[in-house]
């Protein structure tokens, strides 16, 4: 019976030992903050360089948006883009021409050009290692992080985003989360909460939750105050307001710098 006891306590202890190792260790984010927050923006948005911009710079918050490169703001406004860059804001990877596959509910917009499920993968690649080559002009590092348009990952059914990751530090691809430790650090399967139509308090409920679960948390926002998938500019000042506010307890800052202190924890 005594070893029958021992045996059990033993199988216990194992169990336990893993199930912490599982959980790996909680990440340990600059100058004590409880969250790690991303802020990003997606399609080269004229709102994003009237608003977005100035209100980060002038709450002293950097964010990361993501360029495809026939959106109209680049030939028109590239002064700004670079000007956005050397304030620190992540100028990533959004490819050449945003290609989606027009498949399913609401993608009667992708024109057949630029249908995924029509294009093979090594054309999708080499469209999207030209972007972080133009990138290079404006941002310096070439795009160093890649959200997949419309997060599919697929071109003619077949895989394309994999053989990619030499070329970026992380993706932003999956559907709504957080990573609270080290152990559920996926680098090239990074989720991302879709925020349109959110206001200022569920927004703040957002970032709060990742705070009280010392998690790292991705918003992706479209247009502010203006253009498609939008969020309402008071909205997202009341956001940033708040993370101005508790720079004690967010960390707010690009994506790819994020996430290269986030693969450091995790060894990856």
């Amino acid at each position: 019976m005594r070893k029958q006891c021992l045996a059990a306590f033993g199988s216990l202890l194992f169990g336990l030992f893993l199930s912490a190792a599982a959980q790996g260790a909680p990440f340990n984010w600059p100058q004590g903050a409880r969250a790690a927050v991303s802020l990003g923006y997606d399609d080269g948005l004229a709102s994003q360089l009237d608003h977005v911009v100035p209100a980060l710079n002038a709450r002293g918050l950097r964010g990361s948006f993501y360029l495809p490169i026939n959106s109209p703001t680049l030939p028109a406004r590239q002064g700004e883009w670079r000007a956005a860059a050397a304030a620190g804001h992540e100028l990533g990877n959004h490819s050449l021409f945003h290609g989606c596959s027009a498949r399913g509910p609401g993608r009667d917009w992708v024109l057949p050009h630029r249908d995924l499920d029509q294009q093979t993968p090594a054309a999708v690649q080499e469209q999207i290692l030209g972007a972080s080559t133009w990138l290079q002009g404006p941002d310096g590092r070439g795009g160093p992080s890649f959200p997949p348009p419309c997060l599919d990952l697929t071109a003619s059914g077949q895989d394309f985003v994999t053989a990619l990751q030499p070329h970026f530090v992380a993706y932003r691809a999956t559907g709504p989360g957080m990573v609270s430790d080290t152990e559920q650090l996926r680098p090239y399967a990074m989720p991302v909460y879709f925020v349109e139509g959110m206001s200022g308090e569920q927004l703040i409920a957002l970032v709060e939750q990742a705070a009280a679960r010392g998690a790292l948390v991705s918003l992706l926002f479209h247009g502010v105050g203006a253009e498609h998938l939008s969020v309402t500019r008071e909205a997202h000042d009341q956001l940033l307001d708040h993370l101005a506010r508790h720079k004690d307890r967010f960390w707010t800052d690009s994506f790819v710098n994020i996430m290269e202190a986030a693969r450091r924890q995790a060894g990856r």
